[in-house]
């Protein structure tokens, strides 16, 4: 979970924000404008929540009518999906394949035989019934044809939760800067993508909550955001800014069970939860749809191989939190 620190002080511009409920988390949108400016600050927000339940209604794997829905109960047809969608899918697709399949896009049928909800039922499935549901779990399952997708295994089901509250993120980015917003915040529930800078120039701090603390306890905080002096640059459209982040850890959904703690990351291979070193990792990125995706594969990779793996990457950093509490930060030598 991150935490916006971000005041404004007695800048010229005021935060706007509206909260609400999609994609099975709390959405905090928020811009940035003048006073006079509060009615337009306040229709954009309206305009901003009505995207995100338009993507609820495309991409969320649990509500019936869906897109993601259709495609999961279409029997092995063909689904005429929205560019969005299909988008999504692709991204989802490539992230699966650079894995090989450590991050599976179809681990739906798995996934749904735990529940790490607070008052859920904390049983550990039994091995025969999550062998049967592996043996539908492969991302090769996926056809893709234009904008037409399809399961060629008819008990196969998509669940995008590793990448979609990122990708929603960049998609609304794009949506406020459609509309001129020229300083803004979108937080997921933690996936954080920004526009521009706070109205005095710096850039927003983000706090990267500590592993197994009390919820607004920090061990770290990173800097996000494009300065005022970055957007008066004439190249700033030729390079990538570091504006979003995202964190995955095995503590933010879990259950205790004969003293061993069941985390929601889970292996596709086995269906258990990831055995990893790491507690969390957060990914610094340009694109919150990478920042989203890397923050779960880094997780599964373990300390080692995700540290290897983001030095190797152009403008993307990450901060790695072992279980023994050491805490890696790639942007440090």
């Amino acid at each position: 979970m991150l935490f916006m620190l971000c005041g404004c002080g007695k800048q010229e511009k005021v935060p706007y924000t509206k909260t609400d409920f999609y994609f099975d988390t709390v959405v905090t949108l928020t811009v940035y404008d003048t006073p006079d400016n509060r009615s337009k600050a306040e229709s954009l927000l309206d305009d901003a929540m009505a995207e995100c339940a338009r993507y609820d209604d495309l991409l969320n794997a649990y509500k019936e009518g869906s897109e993601i829905w259709q495609i999961n109960h279409a029997a092995g047809e063909w689904v005429l999906v929205s560019d969005e969608t299909k988008t999504l899918i692709y991204d989802a697709l490539k992230y699966c394949d650079m894995t090989s399949g450590d991050i599976d896009i179809t681990i739906k049928p798995v996934k749904d035989l735990w529940d790490f909800n607070p008052d859920g039922d904390h049983a550990v499935p039994p091995y025969m019934i999550l062998s049967k549901a592996i043996s539908h779990v492969n991302y090769q399952f996926i056809e893709t044809e234009g904008n037409k997708v399809r399961l060629n295994d008819p008990e196969a089901q998509i669940d995008p939760g590793f990448i979609a509250k990122g990708f929603i993120a960049d998609q609304l980015k794009a949506f406020l800067l459609s509309k001129d917003a020229d300083c803004a915040i979108i937080n997921l529930g933690g996936n954080v993508q920004t526009i521009g800078a706070k109205p005095d120039g710096t850039l927003f701090s983000v706090g990267v909550q500590k592993p197994w603390a009390d919820s607004g306890v920090y061990c770290d905080t990173v800097e996000v955001g494009e300065s005022a002096l970055a957007k008066d640059t004439k190249s700033t459209a030729m390079r990538e800014t570091q504006t979003a982040v995202a964190t995955s850890g095995v503590y933010e959904r879990y259950f205790e069970s004969n003293g061993k703690i069941y985390h929601h990351i889970l292996d596709p291979f086995t269906g258990m939860p990831v055995e990893t070193d790491l507690d969390s990792v957060t990914i610094i990125a340009h694109s919150a749809t990478d920042a989203d995706a890397l923050s779960t594969t880094c997780l599964i990779l373990g300390s080692e191989k995700a540290e290897s793996y983001i030095r190797s990457l152009e403008n993307i950093d990450a901060i790695l939190i072992k279980q023994d509490g050491t805490i890696i930060d790639t942007k440090k030598p």
